[in-house]
């Protein structure tokens, strides 16, 4: 088959287009480092000429709640649009697990536009929601991070391996659509303060971290909110085998 990947040079989008390849498939990168820009549309129809399907796997890096809106309106758009005129037959976007349950993160209402927009749409799809990923703790403790403390809610998650991920949105690309896919996790629960602990410990890295509800995570979160449902795909890899990578 022919599948393109937009967000082919970001961390999943790249390892679903590694996925895909050894899987046989012709692979069409889609990126603005490419020279295929979801925001402005160009380039888009090139690419997609002749794909049967695409993968979503395209991230945010605003913010800001309206411009986060804006971003991924513009950007799932012109990638809908531009399927339809090229005849793609399958959509797939990777989403989060838990976006429906909470309000207050501007992220997680720019996914809801998006599946918004997916559903609403004239290409075939399926969503494929994944619970954080499990280098996820590390990288938010580095967002506020200053004079060696760093502030991190106490989020329950279950974190997934990112390779792990990109094998299912290859196997679903390669296979018919079927709405939503059930939520993609990691086998084990953990503790998001506990996760950033010991991912700095791994990495020779000392780091005072401080429990803290913030704007970005806040209440609405805590609890069982981020983790799987009943009848989730469980991945194999798991937080502690990943862990044993990073010393």
């Amino acid at each position: 088959m022919r599948i393109a990947v937009a967000g082919a040079t970001g961390n999943i989008g790249s390892l679903t287009v590694a996925a895909l390849e050894r899987a046989g498939h012709n692979v069409v990168r889609v990126s603005r480092a490419l020279g295929v820009d979801l925001l402005s549309g160009a380039g888009l129809d090139q690419a997609l000429a002749g794909v049967d399907a695409v993968v979503d796997a395209t991230n945010a890096t605003v913010q800001d709640r309206a411009e986060m809106l804006a971003y991924f309106a513009t950007a799932t758009g012109n990638l809908l649009a531009a399927e339809q005129r090229a005849g793609v037959r399958h959509h797939v976007l990777l989403s989060i697990v838990g976006v429906h349950r909470v309000e207050g993160n501007a992220h997680y209402a720019g996914k809801r536009e998006q599946e918004r927009l997916v559903e609403a749409g004239a290409v075939p799809w399926t969503i494929v929601p994944a619970t954080q990923f499990h280098d996820f703790a590390a990288m938010v403790a580095e967002w506020t991070e200053h004079d060696g403390v760093s502030e991190i809610a106490p989020l329950l998650v279950q974190p997934v391996a990112p390779a792990d991920v990109a094998a299912v949105l290859a196997g679903v690309a390669a296979g018919e659509p079927r709405g939503r896919h059930p939520e993609v996790a990691g086998p084990d629960p953990q503790d998001l303060v506990d996760m950033a602990r010991r991912t700095n410990e791994a990495r020779g890295r000392t780091v005072k971290l401080v429990p803290t509800w913030s704007g970005l995570f806040n209440e609405d979160m805590a609890g069982s909110v981020l983790l799987p449902g009943a009848g989730a795909h469980i991945a194999p890899t798991s937080f502690d085998e990943w862990l044993a990578t990073q010393s």
